[in-house]
């Protein structure tokens, strides 16, 4: 009886590890997953829309474990005066819980909040001289929020 026992404990530490081996590679992250990240969180307007095609299609995206969560503009207004600086928010937000996550962050801060940036001006870019003077002073104040409080 303890004989079989033991044969039964075996067979079945074996198919568990054997189990475990197989599903390890497939629920691991893609090796590129920095590479991904890094190119989703620069500051140049085709690194914003590659994101935001991205962030539309997260589905495309889950082998990667993205945490695409966001609280937007946290504490402060979406759309101050109008402005609409959510989706600035929100790639800023993606940018430092996926960071975090990696273990990087510290080495990625002052390049996200650099790209916050200019995400927020490109918001104001197109807009008439008055409201995008203000709506520049705006993205400054958020700026300078994220690089000391972020």
């Amino acid at each position: 009886m303890n004989r079989q026992l033991t044969q039964v404990f075996v067979v079945s530490a074996t198919s568990i590890a054997a189990v475990a081996a197989l599903a390890s590679p497939s629920s691991a992250a893609p090796a590129d997953k920095p590479q991904v990240l890094s190119s989703w969180t620069q500051t140049s307007a085709s690194s914003y829309n590659s994101f935001i095609s991205a962030r539309n299609n997260q589905g495309a995206w889950s082998a990667y474990g993205f945490d695409w969560s966001t609280d937007y503009c946290s504490s402060s207004p979406d759309n101050p005066l109008g402005f609409k600086f959510e989706l600035s928010c929100a790639r800023h937000d993606f940018g430092y819980r996926n960071y975090k996550k990696m273990g990087t962050f510290s080495a990625n801060k002052a390049r996200l909040d650099s790209a916050f940036y200019e995400d927020l001006k490109r918001v104001c870019a197109p807009l008439s001289t008055i409201p995008r003077g203000a709506c520049n002073s705006l993205a400054w104040t958020y700026y300078q929020a994220v690089k000391a409080l972020g």
